[in-house]
């Protein structure tokens, strides 16, 4: 029987070993979404692959939304070290590296949407999880700015100069939103990828300079 959802906070880490359990923990639930969805993945599933306990799984990820809304927020973690990684260690030539931040920010949110939708089935589990969790209305989320694409792009934002620090959060939570919304009408079909690029490109232009 599944374990009703609880209005609690989870736990979060407090030692570098519980860091890693709660890494494995995140990337069995990649591996079993990636391959099989959302509706065939249960918890004990989950804790079975991680290695750990029931209770434990529970203790950091509350409900089965919950857990695949952290999913989706440490692919996009991974996304960005990545990148960042991969210009450190000059694998992106110096010369191809865009010059403003809307160039910046719309190549960021296109590659990230590309990144996610390399599993359909991981992508949807993540979309239906976001939406499922947001709606229990659990009190005190965090501002979508301090997650951490946002901070990425609002980085980029302050680089540009020209707006306050509230303005540029603003822009922040827009080009987020926008980008999410485009990222959903791609998974479901409603749009292509080419289209949901150049609407992303489009979006990040007119928000980044407007």
């Amino acid at each position: 029987m599944a374990r009703s959802v609880e209005a609690r906070p989870a736990a979060a880490p407090m030692s570098t070993r519980q860091a890693a359990r709660q890494v494995r923990i995140l990337r069995a639930a990649s591996e079993l979404g990636a391959r099989e969805g959302l509706a065939s993945v249960q918890m004990h599933d989950v804790a079975k692959e991680a290695g750990v306990a029931i209770a434990t799984l529970y203790r950091y990820f509350p409900s089965k939304p919950y857990l695949f809304l952290s999913v989706l927020e440490w692919h996009i973690e991974q996304f960005l070290g990545d990148r960042d990684r991969d210009r450190d260690g000059d694998r992106e030539p110096v010369t191809a590296r865009p010059t403003d931040p809307a160039t910046e920010v719309a190549d960021i949110l296109v590659a990230l949407t590309g990144k996610l939708l390399g599993s359909r089935l991981l992508a949807s589990a993540v979309a239906v999880s976001s939406f499922t969790e947001y709606a229990t209305g659990v009190p005190a989320r965090i501002d979508i700015v301090e997650r951490a694409l946002g901070q990425r792009l609002l980085r980029l934002l302050a680089r540009r100069g020209g707006a306050d620090a509230a303005t540029c959060r603003s822009r922040t939570r827009l080009l987020v939103y926008g980008w999410w919304g485009l990222f959903v009408a791609v998974l479901t079909e409603e749009i292509s990828p080419e289209q949901g690029a150049a609407d992303l490109r489009l979006a990040a232009r007119l928000i980044v300079t407007g």
